[in-house]
């Protein structure tokens, strides 16, 4: 079996509301879809969504990269053989790690199609379901309130709120937040790199008792010292995500013991394969993670799916921007209900595009 084509395919879709978090609004998702051909007629698809504060890319530029760089390589491998195609386009090129994921999926999905197997029986098997948090953005306390209570009443079990732009205001809508659907909801919340050291210390004291499951990257991604102190100085456990992408960044976190959990994105790490050895690591120093994603289609949230099923160290999921979409661009994958990703028993990721996306 070999590879004989590939198609990069722009997606644009509006979201369903202004999507807020501390370092801006979000209107519209960019993202790129991926379709790997073979000649045997097998084909696989994978997605990019690149962000140019995460990945350092835009729509565009993930384009020309698979067009110009990732195409060449790819024409005339065995699609099966992933960790070495993974492993090249690593040596060929730095960065673009949301293009690079959009191959790894793929490929993947090409392999769960010829094993006629779900890809999380590839990766390790471990069920059909996970529970996932379902985001608030920054907003008002009174919407964040009433956005809270129709998300519990219709079955979410795990609530992640976005704080980071005013410290404040931000322990207030916590504090309104567990007066009003009380302690039952897991909560989470997220700064995104909001808070200077001395803010995050002071959020993070002041919501020690609200019941706060974990504070995500509460200061700047390169400011390592600061997540430490951070960390050594409130009760809340601390999770490193924009601080980490790589396998490298991981070994780091853990020298420099900066972290509680590690946020694994497919988007940052270059996709599944890196994704694993990131898990990997952190589960030998005894560091759980949690899979996350950005705004993304069913497509990598499946593939992302799949693997916090099937990975032992993965405990926690974040698994929830595909419901941030006005429409879904595929039958199949992933079914987010009363707080649960499920999946099916369809072999590779179980779905594919819908016939307004032209693959050809």
């Amino acid at each position: 079996m070999e590879i004989i084509g590939i198609k990069a395919i722009p997606i644009n879709i509006p979201l369903k509301q202004p999507f807020k978090l501390a370092y801006g609004t979000h209107l519209e998702y960019r993202g790129v879809i991926l379709v790997i051909k073979t000649d045997s007629e097998i084909y696989g698809i994978g997605e990019a969504s690149p962000s140019p504060k995460i990945t350092g890319e835009t729509q565009d530029t993930a384009i020309d990269v698979m067009e110009d760089k990732i195409k060449p390589l790819l024409i005339g491998k065995n699609p099966l053989n992933i960790e070495k195609i993974t492993d090249e386009l690593d040596s060929e090129f730095s960065g673009n790690t949301s293009a690079k994921c959009a191959v790894d999926i793929a490929l993947w999905d090409i392999l769960g199609k010829v094993s006629r197997l779900p890809l999380k029986d590839l990766l390790g098997g471990g069920g059909d379901s996970i529970e996932t948090s379902i985001t608030i953005g920054i907003k008002p306390i009174d919407n964040t309130i009433k956005e809270a209570d129709e998300l519990v009443e219709n079955g979410a079990k795990i609530l992640k709120i976005k704080i980071g732009l005013n410290p404040k205001e931000d322990v207030d809508k916590i504090k309104e937040l567990r007066n009003t659907i009380g302690y039952t909801p897991t909560i989470r919340v997220d700064a995104n790199q909001g808070y200077t050291v001395k803010e995050a210390i002071w959020v993070g004291r002041k919501l020690e008792p609200c019941d706060i499951e974990f504070i995500e990257q509460p200061v700047k991604f390169y400011d390592y010292r600061g997540m430490k102190c951070v960390r050594d100085t409130i009760d809340i456990p601390v999770m490193a995500d924009e601080s980490i992408h790589s396998l490298q960044d991981t070994i780091r976190a853990i020298r420099e013991d900066i972290c509680d959990l590690i946020n694994i994105k497919l988007m940052k790490s270059g996709g599944i394969k890196n994704a694993i050895k990131i898990a990997a690591a952190a589960g030998g120093a005894g560091i759980k993670c949690m899979l996350g994603c950005m705004s993304e289609t069913k497509i990598a949230i499946t593939a992302g799916t799949h693997l916090a099923i099937a990975t032992e160290n993965i405990r926690y999921a974040d698994l929830d921007g595909h419901l941030e979409l006005e429409k879904e661009i595929v039958d199949g994958g992933v079914i987010t209900e009363r707080g649960e990703n499920r999946i099916s028993e369809k072999e590779g990721l179980g779905l594919t595009l819908k016939s307004c996306i032209e693959t050809e």
